[in-house]
């Protein structure tokens, strides 16, 4: 593989050297939210302190050399739920007991349950006032993220009041304009580069979560075009200027997952009938498949290959990286390509098991292969 020219003209999304989104939390931002959490504090004490947090996090990405600059998801404690919960007709109910697998064993989590009791409308900004302070305190491209709109239906018909939508099709359109609503108003405030965070599209290449779609009543070879049609129509109405990219994420919490599985089952939808600009797809061990894929993505879409575990504490090589972008080569153009860890480095407050100092590491890891590979600058 010969070195290849950065795109012409200025850095644009996704970048050649990117990343996902979260990083751990400094232990004053988790104290400062536990003394929330009691009433010892104030609600605007917290964002004073996230509001530090979020500085030096801003600092930390700008000093590596990144051009899509995050505010490390510090003002929420699930990369989902916070956002979520703040739609009308959205309520959390109860916990659900999840299995999640790691390289040493398996641990339960019980993160809350979303249920759906009413109408779904926006009925105010969600994420305007964070993004305005991230654009205000960082000199390059802000990225937001938020969840992608398929996580109100990851629990299927059971999560969602048949009082209230009788009709799913109904559902699906309230959705969407929530969301579309959301986007614009991102927009307008400024916001150029938007990451959805999806787990049902990455859920659907594990044989076992496709059977558990069956047991609830839904087809898993139907649902990734339910759920493309979902997110096209959320975010139709985006501007020229904004690039949208989808990260697929098969369980982020503590250094373990909860599905595994090929992109296979969803490829053709995913690369074809899905109207984002690019892909962040978690590549980082055998759990995520081969590369083979990527024979359907079509020209003009980028994909950025999360070839670096967040998840281990261990350091990759810029060598071992040069391979795998080899063996990706064989499906698609190299020019197509981009490069970043597989996940964020705390999806959850909880954050994952790998140390401060070993985070910058592999960012740095990210950065360095990009420029061996593109001349990433």
């Amino acid at each position: 593989m010969s070195a290849q020219p950065q795109r012409a003209g200025a850095p644009r999304p996704p970048f050649r050297a990117d990343h996902v989104g979260s990083f751990l939390r400094p232990k004053y931002l988790l104290d400062a939210r536990e003394q929330r959490a009691r009433g010892a504090i104030t609600p605007k004490a917290l964002r004073e302190v996230e509001d530090r947090a979020i500085r030096e996090i801003v600092k930390f990405q700008q000093d590596l050399g990144l051009h899509g600059i995050t505010d490390g998801e510090f003002r929420r404690t699930w990369f989902h739920i916070d956002f979520l919960a703040q739609l009308e007709g959205v309520v959390e109910q109860g916990v659900m007991p999840v299995k999640f697998h790691r390289a040493d064993g398996d641990i339960d989590a019980a993160p809350p349950v979303m249920k759906v009791t009413d109408r779904v409308r926006r009925v105010r900004p969600i994420q305007r006032r964070d993004f305005e302070f991230l654009k205000s305190v960082t000199r390059q491209t802000p990225k937001m993220t938020i969840p992608s709109p398929t996580m109100l239906l990851r629990a299927g018909r059971g999560g969602v009041s048949e009082a209230a939508y009788p009709d799913l099709a109904l559902f699906h359109q309230d959705i969407a304009a929530a969301y579309a609503q959301e986007i614009a108003d991102l927009a307008a405030a400024g916001c150029t580069y938007l990451q959805l965070d999806d787990t049902n599209l990455a859920y659907l290449c594990d044989p076992l979560q496709r059977e558990a779609a069956r047991k609830r009543g839904d087809d898993p070879d139907e649902l990734p075009l339910r759920y493309a049609r979902l997110i096209n129509a959320a975010i139709a109405g985006r501007p020229a200027g904004m690039c949208v990219c989808i990260h697929l994420c098969r369980g982020n919490f503590k250094s373990s997952w909860a599905a595994e599985g090929g992109y296979e089952p969803v490829a053709r939808v995913l690369f074809n009938e899905l109207d984002v600009d690019g892909y962040f797809l978690e590549y980082d061990d055998a759990r995520s498949g081969d590369f083979e894929p990527l024979r359907h993505v079509p020209r003009g879409k980028m994909v950025v290959l999360g070839l670096v575990s967040t998840k281990l504490n261990t350091l990759e090589t810029v060598d071992e990286l040069r391979r795998r972008i080899d063996q990706a080569e064989r499906y698609m153009p190299l020019e197509q390509m981009c490069l970043s860890p597989q996940c964020g480095f705390s999806s959850t407050v909880h954050g994952n098991d790998v140390a401060v100092s070993m985070q910058a590491k592999k960012l740095k890891l990210v950065i360095d292969t990009a420029r061996a590979v593109w001349g990433y600058s």
